[in-house]
């Protein structure tokens, strides 16, 4: 991160990071700056997805000639990279001073800081991806489209929810869930789509002993859906791209004609949103999933989605120059590495927990669960870290989002450490950000919800015909 752009130490810090630098701090002090100085300037970014959708987002910038002006750049290249993993897009339009744009420019060019988005972006809505540079009055006004998700409890269904370490499935007869199943498995290392297609199936005829009939399937899976064909996905990493077209994209229309019902797929972050909403009977929802990865998804305040991305473990919530890589990206301190296992993992060794090498990373947050449970200090530090960056998160999802709840599940939530996250988490709400105090709710669900109520949305997914 560039060190012209103010970074500001949390007033709660994570006992085990020190170097922690949260990015809603750097950019409060940043836009603080701007209006101060009294130089500031309009900045619009515009951002395209399929069916010429439009996001557009609003804010201000230094004048090009203002003293400070050199922090435009770091701001928004944090900000353009954080729009695109949340909202979506094929095309930038970049609205304002015209070296802010050209510098965007040149990130997402081959070869340069965002080189790893641009292609990433362009093959998820089947475009070249582009950046355009114009004055801020003109870019494209904002075109979006909700849709109403789910919430379907008629019948016997199955709710199979995929992460990238452990499978879940649930059975549920008219809204109740009748059984519930989680598998450890490895499917990101897999070369061969026939792989997840056995524990995908086997997992379906596992819930299907245990009702009557099968009505309908709903999936909860990582990565982008269209049309319930997948289109990028980590848990088909391993797979060759010339499999992927022929045997991964059509793997769920290959399911729902073998069963013959009806069968919708959704990104597991809109379903960790569904969850909450259901769960918590409200909308304006930022559900929260730490797992193998972090999966966000977002209802708004009318019960709808919004088509976003809303892959929030690429989101950068950590400006430090010292915040860890994330491997795919290649970026520094995406939320990835903060809010799901591989921060458990990461986090250990600083509280001198040594885990077995040979160990899967689920196997490694089991163990450091293990510990807390029976009285270990050093993984209650694990947790209270993960909670502080947790606090600081929401903070930061707020700006990009109208939230009245959040909702924090997945198996880093399991046990107790579940209700340390989440203390931590208001208590930096309370210390550094006041008013998203008195109107965010967190909430933690149940034990046995946090683990598979994802399971249990996904499958209100499908309309039974």
């Amino acid at each position: 991160m560039s060190p012209q752009m103010k970074l500001v130490p949390p007033k709660v810090a994570p006992p085990l990071d020190e170097d922690f630098r949260p990015g809603v701090l750097a950019n409060h002090a940043f836009l603080e700056a701007v209006r101060s100085s009294g130089r500031g300037v309009p900045l619009v970014i515009g951002l395209e997805r399929g069916g010429g959708l439009v996001s557009v987002f609003r804010t201000e910038v230094f004048e090009p000639s203002a003293p400070g002006a050199e922090a435009n750049l770091p701001y928004v290249e944090r900000l353009v990279r954080t729009l695109l993993w949340a909202r979506g897009g094929w095309k930038v339009y970049v609205g304002g001073p015209e070296p802010v744009g050209e510098y965007i420019r040149q990130c997402y060019a081959p070869g340069g800081l965002r080189a790893f988005d641009a292609p990433f972006m362009g093959g998820v809505y089947e475009q070249e991806f582009a950046v355009e540079v114009m004055e801020a009055d003109r870019v494209p006004q904002e075109r979006e489209q909700s849709v109403a998700v789910g919430r379907y409890l008629d019948g016997c269904r199955i709710g199979f929810d995929a992460g990238a370490s452990d499978r879940k499935v649930s059975a549920v007869i008219e809204g109740e869930s009748v059984f519930e199943e989680e598998v450890v498995w490895n499917p990101r290392t897999q070369a061969d789509p026939n792989y997840h297609y056995h524990h995908i199936v086997s997992a379906l005829h596992m819930a299907a002993a245990h009702m009557p009939r099968v009505d309908a399937i709903g999936v909860s899976s990582a990565g982008i859906y269209i049309d319930n064909r997948v289109r990028v996905a980590s848990l088909f990493r391993g797979v060759p791209k010339e499999r992927f077209e022929a045997e991964v994209a059509p793997l769920f229309l290959r399911i729902r004609e073998e069963w013959g019902v009806p069968l919708e797929v959704a990104n597991d972050g809109d379903v960790t949103a569904l969850a909450g909403s259901m769960n918590l009977n409200a909308n304006a929802v930022l559900g929260i999933a730490l797992g193998s990865s972090e999966a966000g998804g977002y209802v708004t305040p009318e019960g709808n989605i919004t088509g976003w991305l809303n892959e929030l473990a690429f989101v950068p919530v950590d400006f430090s120059p010292n915040a860890p890589v994330d491997e795919w990206s290649g970026d520094l301190g995406c939320g990835v590495q903060y809010f799901s296992q591989e921060a458990v993992v990461r986090l250990a060794p600083k509280a001198g927990i040594e885990l077995d090498a040979k160990l899967t990373a689920a196997e490694k947050l089991k163990a450091v669960q293990d510990l807390h449970a029976n009285g270990d200090e050093r993984a209650r530090l694990v947790f209270e870290t993960i909670g502080t960056y947790m606090g600081y998160g929401i903070a930061y999802y707020a700006d990009l989002y109208d939230i009245s709840q959040v909702l924090i599940l997945g198996r880093v939530t399991s046990g107790e450490g579940g209700p340390i996250v989440l203390n931590r988490a208001q208590e930096v709400l309370k210390a550094e950000f006041p008013q998203l105090a008195g109107s965010i709710k967190m909430d933690l669900p149940d034990e046995m919800a946090r683990r598979v109520g994802q399971a249990v949305a996904a499958a209100s997914l499908p309309a039974i015909r």
